[in-house]
């Protein structure tokens, strides 16, 4: 699942033309891009999406959704360790193609028999 989160501007600076800011999304911090929000400043809150601040946002309202999403996991889920994300889809049998592999060679062979 892909989120849209609030974080607080920690940092802005110009790399090669484009505003960039230090975010910090409930102890998770990132690069985000500001050009969509030209004019936010260190300090605010904005909701991010796929890298990119979209819209501004007020502290009470930023505060209450990352708790939310805390609550719910959600924060873990998005940010979370992709190293342990990987270690976890191992041990229950999933490949990186995202199925168990015993399913994987089942739909091989179906697929293989229905062209023959």
């Amino acid at each position: 699942m892909c989120l849209a989160v609030p974080g607080r501007v920690l940092d802005i600076e110009d790399r090669g033309g484009t505003r960039m800011a230090t975010v910090d999304f409930g102890g998770v911090v990132k690069e985000v891009c500001l050009e969509y929000l030209p004019d936010l400043k260190v300090g605010e809150y904005a909701i991010v999406h796929v890298g990119f601040a979209l819209q501004r946002l007020d502290e009470e309202s930023a505060r209450r959704t990352l708790e939310l999403f805390e609550d719910l996991g959600m924060l873990q889920e998005e940010f979370g360790d992709p190293w342990e994300v990987a270690d976890g889809m191992t041990a229950s049998g999933i490949t990186a193609g995202g199925v168990a592999d015993g399913e994987r060679l089942v739909q091989e062979d179906v697929v293989g028999e229905g062209h023959r």
